[in-house]
């Protein structure tokens, strides 16, 4: 099993020590020809959504990867990949891969200042910690989309088909119960196909 990590911007490298600790092999995704290499999963890491949509259309890599998750490629993201995959921003005019029918509120809990750590229930995962920073939150979501875990009333991760998307940033935290749950979407999709 490969795991894609986009690596063109933000805390990719966080994501491939948790996979190191997994035992689970991985290779950056930092231009188009790294898309070419066959992967069984994706990682869209935390960090700036503006500049990674950026970036991603730049080198010419936007396309390949939302057709990939078109396709069904697994998905794992967290923070600004919320927002890439997210179908709508509230308070944003970009749209990037759009293909999570979600609407996210991009920086909802305020600045770095409004930076958090907390513990909540994720579900199918019990308690886990959850650091926020500069964090959207999912303001309204498709019927079709399970929302798997709220903090305050607001809900901060979700599921829809092969996607999870979350508000906090799991690769912090040392927890792998996230990381066990999305390797485990992965082996379910090599069963069936």
């Amino acid at each position: 099993m490969t795991i894609g990590i986009v690596a063109v911007q933000g805390a990719f490298i966080e994501h491939e020590k948790m996979l190191d600790n997994l035992g689970i092999s991985y290779i950056e995704l930092r231009q188009k020809n790294d898309l070419f290499h066959p992967i069984d999963g994706l990682i869209l890491p935390g960090g700036e959504s503006t500049v990674q949509g950026k970036l991603l259309a730049e080198l010419d890599m936007f396309s390949l990867l939302k057709e990939k998750i078109d396709t069904g490629l697994p998905v794992l993201a967290t923070c600004a990949g919320m927002i890439l995959l997210a179908e709508s921003l509230s308070n944003d005019t970009h749209k990037y891969f759009q293909t999570m029918p979600i609407t996210v509120k991009r920086n909802a809990y305020g600045r770095q200042l409004g930076s958090f750590h907390t513990k909540s229930d994720f579900q199918g995962l019990g308690s886990i910690p959850m650091t926020f920073i500069r964090a959207p939150y999912i303001e309204s979501a498709s019927p079709s989309v399970d929302i798997v875990a709220s903090v305050e009333g607001k809900a901060v991760a979700a599921r829809y088909k092969k996607q999870i998307a979350l508000s906090f940033h799991p690769e912090l935290d040392g927890d792998t119960r996230i990381y066990e749950l999305f390797l485990g979407l992965i082996q379910t999709q090599s069963v069936t196909n």
